[in-house]
């Protein structure tokens, strides 16, 4: 029962770690695309989009690995 607890706490933690990285990425792409290339607002949404969608992919692991390994201590 206890180690579920503590699973919970990691997921919530980490999710409130890889879930503003992963938005900021997508922000960031959509100003960049904005501001500085021509492109069109399906394009600028489209591509904001896919960062948004791999930056989840790429940092969740990690996150909830490095908040794993600190729970631990």
């Amino acid at each position: 029962m206890e180690h579920d607890i503590v699973d919970t706490d990691v997921a919530r933690r980490s999710a409130r770690m890889y879930v503003p990285l992963s938005l900021g990425a997508g922000l960031a792409f959509y100003l960049a695309a904005t501001f500085v290339g021509g492109n069109g607002l399906v394009a600028r949404l489209g591509g904001a989009t896919w960062v948004t969608l791999l930056s989840f992919i790429v940092s969740m692991p990690i996150v909830t690995s490095r908040v794993k390994t600190r729970a631990r201590k």
